[in-house]
């Protein structure tokens, strides 16, 4: 396969290449990916840019390479662990929490001029807007607003899937993420939803930035902390 420094950093194009691969399972989880020998012939690269491509899949969480085995597929989601972080929603079920995508939806929204929204998607775009339980009871409450440059399904069974495996097969490439947490008070309608009064709740603004770092995706979480706290484990 013969790559072209166009199209940018030859050891990203690699890496993105291989990262398809284990997302659309033609790298199953828990089996090894071809050696570093087998990935210089066929991308006709340096080892240098293959071990440089793997090193990153392996800081993204979807890899493991170990001295005299070879490089294990970890994770196979669009979205895998960007850090050693282990992700609020396993925590969660490894607590042995019941957490559940209630429902979901699909709509256009016209941002406000001069906005944030309105700077980052223009006039109009997407809003899903989705409801997680955690025990059966209300906990999360999601507004996720994306570019209408960007095809979304509008049947809620698959509204409910992974929005970044969504995203993903639209040929979204995720390069990082930004995580903003405060405290404010949500509109009426959310705090009904959530079943709580009208007071302050954590917010959690996250910005989804594709490899041109550009803003994919935008989300506004309010989370009912009094039935579960927010809590993030890292390993060391």
């Amino acid at each position: 396969m013969k790559l072209s420094l166009k199209k940018g950093p030859l050891y990203m194009q690699v890496q993105e290449i291989l990262k398809e691969r284990i997302i659309n399972g033609v790298y199953p989880k828990n089996t090894l990916i071809p050696s570093e020998p087998e990935l210089k012939d066929e991308f006709d690269v340096s080892l240098i840019t293959i071990r440089k491509a793997v090193e990153q899949l392996s800081l993204q969480g979807y890899v493991e390479k170990r001295s005299g085995i070879g490089t294990t597929v970890l994770d196979n989601h669009a979205v895998s662990k960007l850090s050693k972080g282990q992700r609020f929603s396993e925590y969660l079920i490894s607590e042995g929490h019941d957490l559940k995508k209630a429902s979901a939806s699909l709509s256009i929204v016209h941002p406000e001029a001069g906005t944030e929204l309105a700077k980052l998607f223009g006039d109009t775009c997407y809003c899903i807007e989705r409801l997680y339980t955690l025990d059966e009871k209300p906990y999360i409450h999601f507004k996720h607003y994306i570019s209408q440059s960007i095809k979304l399904p509008n049947e809620q069974e698959q509204l409910l899937n992974s929005l970044y495996e969504i995203l993903f097969q639209q040929g979204v490439k995720f390069n990082r993420f930004k995580d903003e947490f405060g405290v404010e008070v949500p509109d009426e309608r959310i705090a009904k939803i959530l079943n709580v009064d009208l007071k302050p709740l954590l917010q959690r603004t996250r910005y989804s930035f594709d490899i041109n770092e550009r803003v994919v995706e935008c989300s506004v979480a309010f989370y009912n902390t009094e039935i579960n706290k927010y809590i993030v484990n890292f390993d060391v």
